[in-house]
């Protein structure tokens, strides 16, 4: 199929280092992968452009400068037509440039991808990662609240299929739009190919076992001793409600021999780095800052033990940063919150503690870091659960499913 890849929001580039533009960069690759192509209309593109994307067809409208928000949102529904018209122009441009499906990630303002489905007659699919409208007023503000309120539910009341990533955000959908053609919860994955385990320092997988034919071998890993650390690590953006400072709260009542690595930047990192050093844990914790989703893989295989210390609260996240501990083969010591156990519960991959809980999210911490063969066994299991269940290949056939067999 040919697909034109809708995402309007200025905050997420194409190209970026955070989690939603790593979420949008696997999705394309996965597309791809399965012999679609993709191109891609969007108001933001960013610099670190992965290696096997630089080919990816991509055309920008980018939002003007110095606008202030209540002008920032009356530009977003311009530019929302703008990209409609400028992918149908394209759809025109002859019988090889045309479009079977459209694929938005849903985004406030955002009319664009109803308006394609429409005017070219071809599917909608709306990808919901959040209850935006909420979200936005909470955490960002918003002015025309009414407007938003509109375009979201034209958007959903035009696409064929809304794909959810997790039942909250679902819940959210039907509770406040009923009556939609196809609300399906499709959560988030994991390149299994691109993020693979660590080796042992005598080359070999965790458990002694070669790596999986096919599967790109990972980097030799010192094992922890009185000289090398236990390194907990954390992959996100530091804002308030990752829990990061739980984490660092957490590590401040540990023994032993530790280093807590955190990868990610973001408005907490200030104030993140002056609690470390007020809990005297300075020189044992490195800010590695943003990094390029290239560079992640790498960065997990020096990890011993991995962490998702969500707080206590509303939790509608399906977190990428947990299906990437499992696929690097990772222990993990989670919060119990939103979708987290209906992931790892039963997995053997992973400890979950009560949601903003310091002293449990410390003990399970420090549990791990005395026993290095329950991190093994751990490990293992983390990367068996990924391989098994949580690919981005599997998760996007199953969102393209339905219009696939319809052009079979």
């Amino acid at each position: 199929m040919r697909i034109a890849y809708i995402l309007l929001d200025p905050g997420i580039g194409v190209f970026g280092t955070k989690g939603a533009s790593v979420h949008v960069q696997e999705v394309i690759r996965a597309f791809r992968h399965l012999g679609h192509e993709v191109s891609v209309f969007c108001t933001r593109t960013d610099d670190d452009v992965p290696s096997d994307l630089a080919d990816l067809d991509v055309t920008r409208l980018k939002v003007p400068g110095g606008l202030d928000r209540s002008q920032r949102e009356m530009a977003l529904m311009r530019l929302s037509d703008m990209l409609a018209d400028m992918v149908i122009d394209t759809a025109g441009a002859g019988a090889d440039q045309g479009f079977d499906l459209v694929y938005e990630r849903y985004s406030l303002f955002s009319t664009a991808g109803a308006q394609i489905s429409s005017r070219l007659g071809v599917p909608l699919v709306l990808e919901v990662n959040a209850p935006l409208l909420a979200e936005q007023k909470q955490h960002r503000g918003l002015v025309h609240d009414a407007h938003a309120a509109r375009t979201t539910a034209h958007s959903f009341v035009e696409a064929e299929r809304i794909v959810c990533v997790s039942s909250a955000v679902a819940a959210w959908v039907e509770r406040d739009y009923p009556g939609l053609r196809d609300v399906s919860v499709v959560p988030n994955g994991v390149n299994t190919e691109r993020i693979t385990p660590a080796q042992s320092s005598e080359g070999m997988g965790r458990l002694g076992e070669e790596p999986s034919l096919g599967e790109e071998p990972g980097h030799d890993r010192p094992v922890p001793s009185h000289d090398r650390p236990v390194r907990i690590g954390f992959v996100g953006t530091l804002k308030p409600w990752h829990g990061t400072d739980r984490l660092i709260e957490a590590c401040a009542d540990l023994r032993g021999n530790f280093h807590l690595d955190i990868l990610g930047h973001g408005p907490e990192a200030e104030a993140l780095q002056k609690q470390a050093k007020a809990l005297r844990i300075g020189d044992r914790v490195t800010f590695h800052g943003a990094l390029a989703s290239a560079e992640i893989p790498a960065r997990l295989r020096t990890f011993d033990i991995a962490v998702a210390p969500y707080p206590a609260g509303e939790n509608y996240f399906s977190p990428l940063k947990i299906y990437e501990y499992l696929a690097a083969g990772l222990p993990i010591v989670a919060s119990a919150i939103g979708s987290i156990p209906e992931v790892l519960d039963g997995t053997g991959a992973a400890t979950l503690v009560p949601a903003g809980d310091s002293s449990a999210l410390a003990c399970a911490l420090q549990n791990l870091i005395a026993d290095a063969e329950a991190r093994q066994r751990m490990g293992a299991a983390a990367r068996a659960e990924a391989l098994a269940h949580h690919s981005w290949t599997s998760r996007c056939q199953e969102i393209l499913a339905p219009f696939v067999l319809e052009l079979v």
